[in-house]
């Protein structure tokens, strides 16, 4: 049995959270080896001297992020694939400026079922960071910069991302980037600019992701998504674009099994796997689940943004890549467009700096919560024959609806009501049943149940349970 060694510090709070980082870190360092068996939760926390319970909430959340495997009879144990670290090919910068024919524009506008409330965007905090920045940093610093972002900012996000979504990255890595889309753009220019990629992606995938991954020079192959998120079974290609922490638009979270099966499928394949985190932020009902990113970060690209979290209109994002490639994309980025407006990095590395950032985000949270509980209630109550999922996080619905309802008609009126609604079928690649997206950050609380009410008025001419 392992000596873990574990080092907590009371006055801090957040035991179970500062045990599991321990752990994280020792089999991270190769400390812990693969298969090493871990105390139980009981004897580990007698040694400790905490409750069983912050034990087993520590263990759980590294089961779901794939660092452990717990059996029943067997114990806890360090999964076998966690702490590898197998370096990944040398890849060409060179973007093909080659793409398929334009892009659906008007359906990349406007708000959408993950869009934010954008009434609680913190404009006095923000324009407090932007008179900061304005206000100190030195004129040069105005000049055009590194294309790869400040670096002030990509120190901040390095620590927030380890701190938060378990990752395993340093500031010299990071990239700064317009965004999730510009992000995905630029690492698949950069991975085309060697050889043909043929994109594993999900289905269900978003619609608006489809012609951006294409213009890129990716060929791409659907991959079917399930109660347990990706098929990893299924996969073929060369690379895979997953969202795991909650993905869209079923909503469902990647399992500890198929996340540990796909990192499998990277290393045994000199594979890249491409995370997009765009809303892991908020989740409700327990700590957000460690990003894939994190437990093998020479296969795994995260992409990130604050889209979600402050506003969309801001276009900051950041690409979390292996040191090669992240080299390739920092000078990709300043051959498009010589990088990211410089006061606004400023700013959100402040805020960062400062807490602004943290405290909007339990903020956000707790509000989101409460809406998203106001409307779950209301779907159970008017419509018990709709089948309600991906509750657990980010900021839509999965709706599956009864047979015979038509999820056009229900996306346009549950938008007539007051609803960010879209349906499934155009999403999808295979067949399955009706449902539909509907986003819940911007229905205040009290008009949840006459948005559903509305629903429910307008389709009652279709079977309801």
């Amino acid at each position: 049995m392992a000596d873990l060694h574990i080092q907590i510090d009371r006055a801090k709070g957040g035991i179970s959270g500062q045990v599991a980082s321990e752990l994280r870190d020792s089999i991270r360092g190769g400390r812990l080896a693969p298969g090493t068996r871990l105390p139980s939760s009981r004897d580990l926390a007698a040694d400790l001297r905490v409750s069983r319970g912050v034990v087993v909430e520590a263990y759980e959340q590294l089961v779901a992020e794939g660092f452990l495997v717990s059996r029943v009879g067997v114990g806890t144990r360090v999964a076998r694939k966690s702490a590898v670290r197998a370096g990944l090919r040398r890849r060409s910068a060179t973007v093909q400026e080659s793409a398929p024919p334009g892009l659906a524009h008007a359906s990349f506008y406007g708000h959408r079922p993950t869009s934010p409330d954008l009434g609680h965007f913190p404009r006095e905090r923000w324009l407090s960071a932007v008179r900061h920045v304005l206000a100190t940093v030195p004129s040069d610093a105005l000049d055009y910069g590194d294309p790869g972002g400040v670096p002030e900012l990509r120190e901040e996000l390095a620590g927030y991302l380890r701190r938060v979504r378990a990752a395993d990255v340093r500031a010299e890595h990071l990239v700064i980037v317009g965004g999730v889309a510009q992000g995905l753009s630029l690492v698949l220019h950069v991975l085309v600019g060697q050889r043909p990629v043929r994109l594993a992606v999900e289905d269900p995938v978003s619609h608006r992701q489809i012609p951006l991954l294409r213009r890129a020079g990716a060929q791409l192959v659907r991959v079917p998504v399930d109660a347990q998120g990706l098929d990893v079974r299924r996969l073929g290609g060369d690379a895979v674009l997953v969202t795991p922490a909650h993905q869209f638009p079923t909503g469902v979270v990647l399992s500890p099994e198929r996340r540990a099966a796909l990192m499998e499928w990277a290393h045994a394949g000199d594979r890249v796997v491409l995370e997009d985190d765009y809303d892991a932020e908020f989740r409700y009902d327990r700590e957000p689940v460690g990003c894939l990113q994190g437990l093998a970060p020479n296969r795994v690209v995260l992409v990130g943004s604050v889209s979600k979290a402050l506003a969309p209109g801001l276009r900051l994002g950041w690409v979390a890549a292996p040191p090669d490639l992240a080299e390739a994309v920092r000078r990709a980025r300043g051959e498009l467009d010589l990088g990211s407006p410089v006061v606004e990095q400023y700013a959100l590395a402040h805020f960062l700096r400062t807490g602004g950032y943290d405290r909007h985000l339990r903020r956000m949270r707790r509000e989101y919560r409460r809406r998203r509980d106001a409307l779950v209630t209301a779907l159970a109550e008017e419509l018990p024959g709709v089948r309600v999922g991906g509750i657990e996080a980010g900021l839509h619905l999965y709706l599956e609806l009864p047979d015979g309802w038509d999820e056009e008609r229900a996306a346009r009126i549950a938008t007539e009501h007051g609803l960010s609604a879209e349906p499934v079928g155009p999403m999808r690649e295979s067949a399955g049943p009706p449902a539909v997206a509907v986003g819940f950050a911007r229905l205040p609380t009290h008009k949840a149940a006459d948005a559903i009410r509305g629903l429910k008025a307008h389709m009652s001419g279709q079977k309801v349970d």
